[in-house]
């Protein structure tokens, strides 16, 4: 059942994981291997040039992958910032095995080079290279291990790949789709690694016998081909593809903002002759914004009071109306952005506790619940820590005084882990499905500390007026989705397993 459902897209994924993966790694040995050359010739480029491939290793991935999106030219979202990580992760063993390969080569064998009159240069292709091709395609082989396992990270920042059923697992808790990301990674890595080794073997083969058997050499250089010309097959329909007018559509990483996306996409399909390209799964508001702000994608779905207060950096205001029309008009006069009308219904950030805990202590407000934070562990999203209208006003607000600082946690696992009593509150979306489901209550925000979170699907100016039609499909679902149908929706893709894509299209249908 699982696989009839997504094998298409295990499939697309795994493509373009291929893709993300040869694209850098070769990228990587087009930089390693001359620099690893470099520096046995210049020994005193060898530390520094070494200890900067060594930082940059150090460095964490999603780091790299965050810092890349406001970098001109090779940053943004997509698939350039991410072979750009990519690359720059693997250039360390190829630098370092291709500098130890060379330097170790026996001296003696040097100098009888030199002494039969070989130049530098016939010395280094004809005596070191070959000498030291074991060591270096060893680097290739922990070079390209390296790439597979960090492409999965590429999704947040819209690189596609594998990466995107893995965060999309974890955004809906479907460890379904968690492994369905996992397991064809953890092959492609496998693959690559027995492929690699065998082709050490052979060399070694050769060094001791001379001579290579005929299955030794052809075997892996014919997978290596057919790896090739499929990815090269795929990549071209891709640009094919590419060339026909499309859409890209943008989404946060949480079950929610999945479906809105999904929905926006479909709405386009179903009502223009656009194709939609969907990039779901970025990490978080700022780096929605930036993309769309940017053209990266052409729209995704946003929350007013998130617009007002972590985009704008405004004072809470808890006017619907008037939160409306200043985001509407400052995203136009700002970003040349457009802000359409709302979906219907608003999202409000929801501070939740288990339903055992509010019976227990008799709790229905963020104040009565105030006094219990000291005894308390909270869980937070990374993003409501840092955020405006997020951990650090409600605290002061409310007077929260937790003996623990709040666990950073990704936003699907925060209900997880406040149901099996890892954490004790949480700040959740009022429209998630599994806060019934788990017996959780949400606390209400008796100082009315948040702002009015209408959904409301945002737009880049330059797309609307090339595809006017795009605006006409989106004005359609203008009041049609009710808080409660969101949270119907929600619920039927975390709690029920039901793909995201079915969810959406039968309520369109409805």
């Amino acid at each position: 059942m699982f696989l009839t459902r997504y094998t298409s897209e295990i499939l697309q994924y795994t493509g373009e994981h291929l893709i993300l993966v040869i694209i850098s790694i070769s990228v990587a040995i087009a930089i390693g291997i001359p620099l690893g050359i470099l520096i046995t010739r210049q020994p005193n480029l060898a530390k520094p040039i070494l200890a900067i491939a060594n930082a940059i290793q150090t460095i964490p991935s999603l780091a790299i992958f965050g810092f890349l999106i406001s970098v001109p030219f090779l940053g943004g979202i997509g698939k350039i910032p991410a072979i750009v990580a990519l690359s720059l992760y693997a250039l360390l063993p190829l630098i370092r095995n291709t500098y130890t390969g060379i330097k170790s080569v026996d001296p003696a064998i040097i100098e009888a080079g030199r002494g039969m009159g070989m130049s530098d240069r016939q010395l280094l292709w004809q005596v070191e290279i070959p000498l030291a091709l074991g060591i270096i395609l060893a680097g290739v082989r922990v070079a390209t291990v390296i790439c597979v396992g960090i492409a999965t990270i590429a999704a947040a920042i819209g690189g596609g790949g594998l990466g995107v059923l893995i965060f999309r697992g974890i955004a809906t808790v479907n460890n379904e789709l968690i492994l369905a990301g996992a397991i064809p990674a953890a092959i492609i890595a496998l693959g690559a690694d027995l492929l690699l080794s065998w082709l050490e073997a052979s060399l070694d083969t050769k060094k001791t016998t001379g001579k290579l058997s005929i299955w030794q050499w052809t075997l892996p250089l014919g997978i290596i081909l057919l790896i090739l010309l499929s990815t090269i097959f795929w990549q071209q329909t891709a640009l094919v593809s590419n060339s026909n007018d499309k859409i890209i559509i943008g989404s946060k990483n949480f079950t929610e903002q999945i479906i809105l996306g999904e929905l926006l996409a479909q709405q386009i399909e179903k009502e223009t002759n656009l194709q939609v390209d969907r990039r779901f799964n970025l990490g978080g508001s700022f780096i929605a914004h930036e993309a769309v702000k940017a053209g990266e994608i052409d729209g995704y779905v946003e929350y007013t009071g998130t617009a007002f207060t972590a985009i704008l950096q405004q004072k809470v205001i808890t006017d619907p109306q008037i939160v409306y029309q200043r985001v509407k008009q400052a995203y136009a006069d700002k970003f040349n952005l457009v802000v359409l009308d709302s979906l219907g219904f608003e999202n409000t950030f929801a501070i939740v506790i288990r339903g055992e805990d509010a019976q227990k202590y008799k709790l229905k407000t963020i104040s009565e619940a105030a006094k219990y934070t000291p005894q308390w562990q909270a869980g937070f999203g990374h993003e409501f820590l840092a955020r405006e209208d997020g951990y650090p006003g409600l605290a002061k607000t409310y007077g929260l005084q937790f003996a623990r600082s709040p666990k950073g946690m990704e936003i699907g696992l925060m209900y997880k882990a406040l149901s099996t009593k890892q954490v004790d509150l949480v700040a959740g979306n009022s429209t998630d499905g599994l806060i019934p489901i788990l017996n959780l209550v949400v606390l209400e925000d008796n100082k009315k500390y948040f702002p009015p979170y209408e959904a409301v699907p945002i737009f880049n100016q330059q797309t609307l007026t090339k595809y006017p039609q795009v605006k006409e499909a989106i004005d359609q679902l203008a009041g049609t989705v009710s808080a409660d149908t969101m949270q119907q929706m929600n619920y039927q893709v975390d709690e029920q397993a039901l793909p995201v894509e079915e969810v959406v299209r039968k309520f369109l249908a409805d």
